[in-house]
């Protein structure tokens, strides 16, 4: 039988497992655990710390699907390299399953942080940057198809955040704009007419960026973002 920490048998499991998880994520903080560094074993782990080994089991599982630590088969378990793109990405699931009240919540988000990375990226662009986005300005004006527009308009927003020069900034807005959830709104909004609206407000983004004017882009974003916000508050009421 396994032995169990006398501190284990005191709380209930769900308690010691988080407890577990702080643990490991304060060694990982203190710079006692690196990224890319292997794991002591679960034996060893659960000793060091006082805890039964079945919550660390637990509490490893748990970091593994939060992108904390990654399983390497034959080899054991190492802390991940803690790129904030993998730690955020379920953070999208939200944005996937929310409807009604919460979508209007995530739009406010994302009007925030979009309209903070266009600020940014018009301080910080590069000309590749601006050529890239500029390219995706154009195909979504040369076409009428709503899912060509809807590619394109995910891929500005996508490189607009990329030339903020924040990774986390921008896996956050990956995560609040994700495809499925962008898809929802839009198959909604469309049906206002919004085709010409939504090539304006991409314009006046792209041109403050050209100006490398940070408030003008930080106003055009945010109005961009507020346009699709005000409508789908309106609809909170009906799931979308």
């Amino acid at each position: 039988m396994e032995d169990t920490p006398p501190s284990a048998t005191t709380a209930p499991k769900g308690t010691v497992t988080q407890r577990a998880i702080e643990r490991i994520k304060a060694m990982i903080g203190d710079g006692l655990l690196e990224p890319g560094q292997r794991l002591p074993t679960e034996r060893d782990l659960a000793a060091q710390l006082g805890i039964s080994r079945s919550s660390m089991r637990e509490a490893i599982r748990a970091l593994t699907v939060l992108g904390v630590l990654e399983a390497r088969h034959g080899s054991g378990i190492y802390v991940t390299q803690l790129k904030a793109g993998d730690l955020l990405e379920t953070f999208g699931v939200v944005a996937d399953l929310s409807r009604g009240t919460r979508l209007v919540e995530l739009l406010e988000v994302r009007r925030i942080l979009e309209s903070t990375a266009a600020a940014l990226a018009a301080a910080r662009i590069t000309p590749e940057q601006l050529a890239v986005v500029e390219g995706h300005l154009a195909a979504m004006n040369a076409t009428d198809d709503a899912e060509e527009i809807l590619a394109h308009d995910l891929a500005f927003h996508r490189a607009v955040a990329s030339a903020a020069g924040n990774e986390t900034m921008a896996a956050i807005l990956e995560g609040v704009s994700s495809r499925t959830f962008r898809a929802r709104v839009w198959r909604g909004y469309q049906e206002e007419g919004a085709f010409a609206r939504t090539r304006r407000e991409h314009a006046a983004i792209h041109r403050a960026l050209l100006a490398r004017d940070p408030e003008a882009a930080r106003a055009a974003a945010a109005a961009h973002v507020g346009e699709v916000e005000d409508w789908l508050r309106a609809q909170a009421r009906v799931p979308v």
